[in-house]
């Protein structure tokens, strides 16, 4: 696991190549990235038990 040093250095190297402006948006897009992947990655066993097979009319 990388040390408080190494950490800082990172920073300082991501701050320099996409500026302090930038950061948030950076953020902010890796998480949703982050969350869409894990979402992904969860079975459709939820999605399957709530849908529910095509009801037929009676009048045909």
């Amino acid at each position: 696991m990388p040390g408080i040093q190494e950490l800082l250095v990172i920073l300082l190297i991501v701050i320099i190549i996409f500026g302090a402006s930038k950061l948030p948006q950076l953020g902010k897009g890796l998480g949703e990235g982050i969350k869409n992947f894990k979402k992904g990655l969860k079975p459709d066993a939820e999605d399957a038990g709530s849908e529910s097979p095509p009801q037929e009319k009676a009048g045909d």
